[in-house]
């Protein structure tokens, strides 16, 4: 596997360019592979489960992230197109507060490494887009946490969109100021 890895403006997300092979029956690429990741990021990280999830246009999911038992992610979309976000929640960190957004679509087959100790989410900019991700830990529902998706400390830009489609477990997370952090 031939891997690309791009920086973002927070040192450690990675945007992830896998080598695409394609002719007029279509395209083939390897999604993953851990010798290239390792060899491309200088990352060596454990996946130990895959999730899928599909959602309709102006659906906002997270900010996520879990405490105690945090996750790093590998994220990609395999239809349609989303707006990922990142936003590095360790407290010690020069870059504590500050927020990346990368465009993932089907198309660009863009890949974001989210590594633990950042809150992440994304927003669906089509009829409907699949979300897949690796993550290096299990889901841990009594660690889960969730910063709000509009705290206007963070001042994300969401591509403009005033009233997307959250979750009620997302309408209620609290500001980064409140938000139990890393370190």
């Amino acid at each position: 596997m031939s891997l690309r890895s791009l920086p973002t403006v927070l040192p450690e997300v990675l945007i992830l360019e896998p080598k695409v092979f394609g002719d007029n029956r279509g395209f083939f690429f390897e999604s993953f592979n851990a010798a290239s990741f390792t060899k491309a990021t200088g990352i060596e990280r454990t996946f130990v489960q895959d999730n899928h999830s599909r959602s309709s246009r102006n659906v906002l999911r997270g900010l996520h992230y879990q405490v105690r038992r945090p996750q790093g992610k590998l994220v990609r979309v395999t239809c349609g197109e989303v707006l990922d976000v990142a936003v590095d929640i360790r407290r010690s960190s020069p870059n504590f507060g500050k927020w990346v957004a990368v465009h993932l679509s089907a198309e660009n087959k863009r890949q974001l490494w989210i590594p633990e100790g950042f809150a992440h989410g994304f927003l669906v900019l089509t009829e409907f887009a699949d979300f897949l991700y690796k993550t290096t830990d299990y889901w841990a529902p009594e660690h889960e946490r969730c910063i709000v998706w509009d705290d206007p400390d963070l001042a994300i830009d969401w591509c403009g969109i005033k009233d997307p489609i959250v979750s009620e477990k997302d309408s209620l997370g609290v500001p980064l100021n409140a938000a139990e952090v890393f370190a």
